[in-house]
């Protein structure tokens, strides 16, 4: 279910974006194994009443977590929509690589979200959202390299192939860094794995992104 599609519908727009926002940072600082709804609700400042009220338990409440990254996803795309393809594939695939200033967010949420995503095989409602929630990411930039085909920018290519491969290789990357991280501080087993995200990022750009893009005279 997106995020709009709580247990209860009378919550507020603004209580139901804090309380995905605590279960944000609760996240973060106490993985997924260590969450409760009685953490969240500290996060939040808010009764955990509240959150059995509006969410009934917390399989509920992270679905409807999962649902409210599916939203800001969307919602990242739409931003770009009227710029060329280029930029808009160049601008979804920067979202998926850490920041300058995310780094530990980025690992310790990285590592949580990994941690649900194990739960998917043997949690009906999670392995429907995350099937969905990535889906959509597929075929979002499948969309936009096909935008991009039919205006002339890109050179023909299989937009679904090629969408599977840049995500599979940036969610493959960020795996590979959360899983040798120590996620109490910047602690690595390996340099290498550390820097999958962005090496791959600039390894995309390099042999897919660039290879893409058509060349004036190219037929």
């Amino acid at each position: 279910m997106s995020a709009d599609e709580t247990t209860d519908q009378s919550v507020p727009d603004e209580v139901h974006e804090e309380l995905m926002a605590a279960t944000y940072r609760a996240l973060c600082a106490h993985g997924y194994a260590d969450l409760t709804m009685q953490r969240i609700a500290d996060e939040a400042g808010k009764s955990k009443s509240l959150l059995h009220y509006h969410y009934g338990t917390k399989q509920e409440l992270l679905v409807a977590f999962l649902g409210y990254l599916f939203d800001r996803f969307e919602a990242r795309v739409a931003a770009t929509e009227g710029d060329a393809p280029e930029a808009r594939l160049r601008a979804l695939l920067d979202k998926m690589v850490p920041g300058a200033d995310d780094d530990r967010d980025y690992d310790r949420f990285g590592l949580a979200l990994n941690e649900l995503r194990t739960q998917a095989p043997y949690v009906e409602a999670y392995r429907e959202q995350v099937a969905r929630n990535e889906e959509v990411i597929r075929r979002r930039l499948a969309d936009i390299i096909r935008e991009g085909v039919a205006e002339g920018h890109f050179r023909e290519v299989d937009a679904d192939r090629t969408a599977s491969l840049l995500f599979a290789a940036l969610d493959g990357a960020r795996l590979q860094r959360v899983a040798v991280t120590d996620p109490s501080g910047t602690e690595t087993a390996s340099q290498s794995a550390f820097d999958a995200p962005t090496e791959v990022r600039a390894a995309l750009d390099e042999f897919v992104v660039e290879n893409l893009v058509r060349e004036e005279g190219d037929e």
